[in-house]
């Protein structure tokens, strides 16, 4: 029996590619297979978007424990200012991540939660000293508006880095930093963040195939439903059938067995150490500021002063620095890359 082996022909054009395409599979006369690859013009990729996930290449670790950071300050800030930076830093780390459009489109639907939850809150609470009009014999104050505003910056605020997160730990992330410790939650966690992205592509799938086959043609409510209908069952169907191929696959690759090993490419470089210091010397320096009051607000009974002076400039910068750190990184990377090209 003749040993048959494959010969990998490369030929590539003139063109500035990163892609191949296979032109030809011919058999030689001595049994040997020739595989003839051509190399395809692609799309030429800009700066912004070889660099633009350059804060997610940092150590796991960093950005698991910059993110705790972040949210602790966020969810439990009620200084308008905090809030601003807290809203600023991960609404232009999200667009530095997914582009213009897809940002620009979010902001416009929360914005609109921004205004629901804001207005729910002085409908609730009369709180406040400052009565703006009476709504069913009730007061609307202006305190109470104020605190619907910060309460909602803040839920938004929370939503886009956690959005941001999603992006940036990646599920080998999860399993690296959780996977010996607690390995059936990390477990759990990764399969659910890496679930909800798939539904949502497999769904588009689906509706896009039901579509091509001219199903639902017409745009009637009745036409609609049923497309929803179709689209949850065939959703349903792919949900378990993924379930099962997924628990074969880890049974496969020895998943539970003791000694398994682990393998990762993950390890703590100089630029982690040097984001970790930066991170600490602003922890420690917005701590100081909010020891010393330069943080403290309050909305009820009225609405509190807000801290003038150099000190109240310096507490601000630290936290807007702090929540700027992502967006800071990559464009110093897009700025580093287009200098690098002349």
């Amino acid at each position: 029996m003749k040993n048959h082996t494959d010969v990998l022909i490369v030929s590539q054009n003139e063109v500035p590619s990163f892609g191949y395409l296979c032109r030809s599979v011919t058999n030689s006369s001595d049994g040997r297979r020739e595989l003839e690859v051509r190399a395809a013009p692609s799309r030429k990729r800009s700066g912004m978007e070889i660099f633009m996930n350059e804060f997610s290449r940092r150590h796991p670790a960093v950005l698991f424990l910059y993110y705790l950071l972040v949210l602790f300050l966020t969810m439990f800030a009620v200084h308008p200012a905090a809030l601003a930076a807290s809203f600023g830093g991960a609404f232009l780390f999200y667009l530095a991540e997914n582009g213009v459009k897809t940002a620009m489109k979010d902001l416009a639907y929360y914005c609109g939660v921004f205004l629901l939850l804001a207005v729910l809150n002085p409908i609730f609470s009369h709180n406040g000293e400052t009565v703006l009009f009476f709504m069913n014999d009730r007061p609307v104050t202006m305190e109470a508006i104020l605190y619907g505003a910060a309460m909602a910056a803040m839920i938004v605020s929370v939503i886009f880095w956690c959005k941001c997160y999603q992006t940036v730990l990646t599920t080998d992330k999860v399993l690296y930093l959780f996977g010996k410790t607690v390995p059936r939650l990390s477990l759990v966690l990764s399969m659910s963040l890496r679930f909800f992205p798939l539904l949502k592509e497999q769904a588009g799938r689906i509706g896009k195939a039901q579509k091509a086959m001219g199903m639902y043609a017409k745009d009637s409510l009745t036409d609609r439903l049923l497309f929803h209908v179709r689209l949850f069952d065939s959703l349903l169907t792919w949900m378990l059938e993924n379930a099962v191929e997924t628990a074969d696959s880890m049974k496969a690759r020895g998943y539970g067995l003791k000694g398994r090993s682990h393998f990762s490419l993950f390890r703590f470089e100089k630029r982690d150490g040097t984001l970790l210091g930066a991170m600490g010397i602003l922890t420690l320096g917005t701590g100081a500021a909010a020891i010393g009051g330069m943080y403290r607000f309050h909305y009820y009974p009225g609405i509190s002063a807000m801290q003038t002076g150099l000190w109240a400039v310096a507490s601000d910068l630290l936290l807007v620095l702090l929540f700027l750190l992502p967006f800071l990184i990559d464009v110093k990377e897009k700025i580093l890359w287009k200098i690098s090209l002349r």
